[in-house]
């Protein structure tokens, strides 16, 4: 019974930190206010999580843990490139838009310690490019898209996808968009984003 208790704390305090950390972002995320929506008190938070940096990572790791295997997924199931790349798409705006700070997070751990790429990369389901790499390969060579690496390909899509959630301040204000017409913004590049790069590399 103990251990299920615990479990349920952990469980609890990791959906408060994420909501906590959605809304007000690392910097101004205040532990107390994470230990309030969990309904327990600090030193409870600081006995599962000695720091908010500690439970930011766990936050984004339980995160990661539910995205990775989904674009991983993709990336390596039989469908065409064309397919691939609508799917990716899809499912990774749709996962951030959900979880907005996950990409800023990547970059900021990433500055912040070399290794951190290592840790995560040791999970299971971290996205794999072979048969990625194979399938350009061979649609390269029956000429069906124009002569492109995978490795290239791959950085275009990670690119237009992730731009829009790291840039999405600059990128409001200049556009002079709310929120809310913001995430219609999002909305539309599921397809758009797609359309943009199977055009591009078609023959």
């Amino acid at each position: 019974m103990a251990k299920s208790r615990d479990n349920k704390t952990e469980e609890q305090i990791l959906k408060a930190a994420q909501e906590i950390f959605q809304s007000k972002g690392m910097d101004g995320a205040r532990m107390q206010e994470i230990a309030d929506k969990a309904s327990i008190n600090k030193a409870m938070l600081h006995y599962y999580y000695r720091s908010k940096q500690l439970l930011f990572e766990a936050v984004f790791k339980k995160a990661f843990s539910l995205l990775a295997p989904q674009l991983n997924a993709i990336l390596n199931d039989d469908s065409t490139i064309e397919e691939k790349i609508r799917s990716f798409t899809h499912n990774y705006i749709t996962f951030i838009m959900k979880h907005p700070y996950l990409p800023n997070f990547i970059i900021q751990e990433l500055n912040r310690k070399s290794q951190f790429i290592e840790e995560i990369k040791n999970n299971t389901f971290f996205p794999k490019l072979d048969k990625f790499k194979e399938q350009i390969e061979k649609e390269v060579k029956a000429r069906t898209i124009r002569p492109i690496s995978a490795e290239q390909l791959f950085i275009n899509i990670i690119s237009l996808n992730v731009f829009p959630f790291v840039g999405a301040p600059l990128i409001k204000a200049v556009a002079n968009v709310d929120n809310e017409s913001y995430k219609e913004i999002l909305e539309a590049r599921k397809k758009e984003v797609s359309e943009f790069i199977i055009n591009a590399i078609k023959k």
